[in-house]
């Protein structure tokens, strides 16, 4: 394993995950402001508006995967299946039980989100087929 590479790898990952962050952050925010919703589904919507556009992008760009997608769905749905009711229930705890501001609580599972997410993505959903897409088959054979 190429350390550069993989640090690369992880700033990519960082950075399309905080352009991920800004769909669900602006997401929740304009719902926040035109909505009487509770927090619970303001915050389903923005989260999966922003995992269908971390998704794409870090498929194609920072894990260059050609692997089955319906497959690699599927395995980022198993990792939500368990972080969506977790941070849900615990976010709307904090913002309607405790009185934290929902934006800050949102900011909270965001960065929780981007760390488990990273880890999960990398060696569980395209762990074996990194670098596998013709972008990547290209900048290979440009190397060599």
């Amino acid at each position: 394993m190429n350390n550069s590479k993989e640090y690369i790898r992880g700033i990519k990952f960082f950075l399309f995950s905080v352009s991920a962050g800004v769909v669900e952050f602006v997401s929740f925010a304009l719902l926040d402001a035109a909505t009487g919703w509770q927090y619970w589904p303001k915050y389903l919507i923005a989260l999966s508006l922003s995992v269908l556009w971390n998704f794409t992008l870090n498929r194609r760009f920072t894990f260059r995967s050609a692997g089955n997608v319906p497959v690699a769905m599927l395995k980022v749905a198993c990792f939500y299946a368990v972080f969506t009711p977790v941070s849900t229930l615990l976010g709307n705890f904090l913002a309607e039980t405790c009185g934290w501001n929902a934006l800050l609580v949102t900011g909270l599972n965001m960065a929780l989100n981007l760390i488990t997410e990273y880890f999960y993505d990398r060696f569980i959903v395209f762990g074996k087929t990194i670098d596998t897409n013709s972008k990547a088959k290209r900048l290979e054979q440009q190397e060599l």
